[in-house]
């Protein structure tokens, strides 16, 4: 379940110690913890996880049991990496393990990301799983990636450990099992504190084709 707790003014939202897929319950705690942080005025914002998955994203089994909902529950998935990708603090993803996937998507929509250095994978495995990306994912990946980062993550299903992932700038730093918070910390604290309003409207131009895709399915 997801919780959320501060360190001074950050705001640090634990998805969870599972999996952490997508549910549409795990969807809408999410998504009241984001308001929460808002509503605090937290000078930013840090997603962690406190098991060896940060997100294995999609939950299929529910897919699976609900192919009815199918188009709704993506679209709810799309929402949140979309206020992600928008959210008007700094944020940043402190990956303390696997992010598959839209799990992996959600860390992308992030400002900044810290990835443990000895344990987890980033990876984006739908040219293995034969599920091609949507609009809006595919978008919001390349809103954020070199063509060339895209390519080598989007088109292969490589599992990148966290050197890796750094050297082809799907992450901005690795850190020590213990340190991943206090590095994303590190990244976000000096920029905490901006105008939200300012800020939300800096990343909505930013990002407008990527948001458009993602709320327009």
């Amino acid at each position: 379940m997801p919780t959320l707790t501060y360190r001074d003014k950050i705001a640090v939202l634990d998805l969870g110690g599972d999996e952490n897929r997508f549910t549409p319950e795990s969807l809408d705690q999410i998504n009241g913890l984001l308001d929460t942080v808002l509503a605090e005025n937290a000078h930013a914002l840090i997603t962690t996880a406190s098991g060896k998955f940060y997100s294995n994203g999609l939950d299929l089994d529910w897919l699976s049991a609900h192919a009815e909902r199918a188009e709704w529950y993506v679209a709810q998935v799309q929402s949140l990496l979309a206020r992600m990708l928008t959210f008007p603090v700094p944020t940043a993803a402190a990956l303390p393990g696997h992010a598959f996937g839209a799990g992996a998507m959600l860390a992308i929509a992030h400002d900044y990301r810290v990835m443990r250095a000895d344990r987890g994978y980033f990876c984006f495995p739908e040219a293995d799983l034969r599920i091609p990306f949507s609009r809006g994912m595919a978008a919001l990946i390349q809103a954020k990636l070199t063509p060339k980062a895209a390519i080598a993550s989007m088109t292969t299903g490589r599992r990148f450990a966290g050197p890796d992932a750094l050297a082809c700038d799907l992450i901005d730093a690795t850190a020590d099992a213990d340190a991943v918070t206090d590095a994303a910390l590190a990244l976000v604290d000096p920029v905490g504190g901006k105008d939200q309003a300012t800020l939300a409207a800096i990343k909505t131009t930013m990002f407008a084709d990527a948001v458009s895709a993602l709320t327009n399915a």
